[in-house]
C-alpha cells in the first residue's frame, strides 16, 4: 500500500496542476475576448478602403495591389499559406490542420509558407518544405503582414488553411481562396453616397497607384483577420484542453485524497494495534 508522505506530495501535485489548467483557461478566455474587439475594429477600417476601392477601380479585378507596368513576375504555382500555433499548447488542432494540408498537397503545383513554429515542426516531421516561415505575432493589436503580402503578390493564386472559430468547445479547419476573402469583406460593406473620383479628388501620383496601394492595404488587412480567427481558434482549442486537463486533474485530486485519507487511517489503526499489543506484553 502506497504510504501516506508520497500520497501527500501527490495530492500537493495534483492541487497545482488544477491551479495552473485553472490559470490558463482564464488566460485563453481574456485572449478570445479581446481578439473579438480587434476584429470589430479591423472591420471597420476595411469597410472604409472598400467604400473608396470600389468606385475607382476600373473593372471587378481584384489584382493584388501588383504594379500595373507589369514588372511583377507572376509565378504560375498556388501559395498555400499555412496559419498555425507557435508553441504547443494549441490542443490538436495544429495537427489537423498539417494533415488536411499533407492530404492536397503536391510538390509541382504549390509552395508552402508557414506561420507558427509548430507548424514548422510538424511539416519539417511530414517532410514538405516550406519556402519561408513566420512566427505567430505575439501580440493581437497591430498585426504586420506586409512580409507575407509581398510574397503573395509574387503567385497567380494563394489558398489558406487556417483554423476556424466555432465555439469554446469545437473548431474547425478551413481553407480559403485570399481574393475571395477580400471580395467577400467588400460584399458585406455597405454603400456611401460621397462619390470618390478623378473629378473631385487629386489622385498621386495616380490613380492606378492609389488602387493598387489600396488593394495591398486590404490584403493585409484580410490576412491580420485570418490569423486572428486562427489565433482566436487557437484560444479555443487550449481552453478545452485547459478545461479537460483540469476536470482530470480534479478527479484525480479527489482519488488521491481518498487514498491519503485511507491510508492515514490504515497507519492510525496499525499504530493503534503496535500500542495495545505492546500493553499486552507489558501487561504479561
Amino acid at each position: 500500500m502506497i504510504g501516506s508522505k508520497e500520497l501527500a506530495n501527490e495530492k500537493e501535485t495534483m492541487g497545482t496542476m488544477v491551479e495552473l489548467t485553472s490559470a490558463f483557461e482564464g488566460i485563453a478566455s481574456a485572449h478570445i475576448a479581446q481578439i473579438r474587439e480587434q476584429v470589430l475594429q479591423s472591420q471597420q477600417f476595411f469597410g472604409d478602403l472598400w467604400r473608396i476601392y470600389s468606385q475607382l477601380r476600373v473593372d471587378g479585378l481584384f489584382r493584388f495591389g501588383r504594379e500595373e507596368n507589369g514588372k511583377t513576375k507572376v509565378i504560375s504555382k498556388e501559395l498555400m499559406i499555412l496559419v498555425t500555433s507557435e508553441g504547443s499548447f494549441s490542443g490538436d488542432i495544429d495537427q489537423r490542420l498539417v494533415n488536411e494540408v499533407t492530404r492536397v498537397y503536391d510538390a509541382k503545383k504549390h509552395d508552402v509558407l508557414i506561420i507558427g513554429h509548430h507548424g514548422a515542426l510538424m511539416l519539417n516531421q511530414k517532410g514538405i518544405p516550406f519556402i519561408k516561415s513566420f512566427k505567430t505575432p505575439e501580440h493581437d493589436l497591430n498585426i504586420n503582414t506586409a512580409p507575407i503580402v509581398s510574397e503573395v503578390q509574387k503567385y497567380s493564386s494563394t489558398i489558406v488553411y487556417y483554423q476556424r472559430y466555432n465555439s469554446l468547445m469545437a473548431q474547425s479547419i478551413e481553407s480559403i481562396r485570399l481574393s475571395k476573402v477580400v471580395i467577400d469583406m467588400g460584399n458585406a460593406v455597405g454603400t456611401t453616397s460621397e462619390v470618390i473620383s478623378e473629378k473631385n479628388y487629386i489622385f498621386e501620383p495616380n490613380v492606378y497607384a492609389v488602387v493598387s496601394h489600396l488593394e495591398t492595404t486590404m490584403l493585409q488587412i484580410s490576412l491580420s483577420e485570418v490569423i486572428l480567427e486562427s489565433k482566436l481558434a487557437q484560444y479555443a482549442s487550449r481552453f478545452r484542453a485547459m478545461s479537460i486537463a483540469k476536470e482530470r486533474a480534479k478527479d484525480t485530486l479527489t482519488d488521491v485524497s481518498l487514498m491519503f485519507n485511507r491510508a492515514r487511517r490504515h497507519e492510525k489503526d496499525e499504530r493503534l494495534k503496535e500500542v495495545i499489543n505492546g500493553l499486552r506484553k507489558a501487561a504479561a
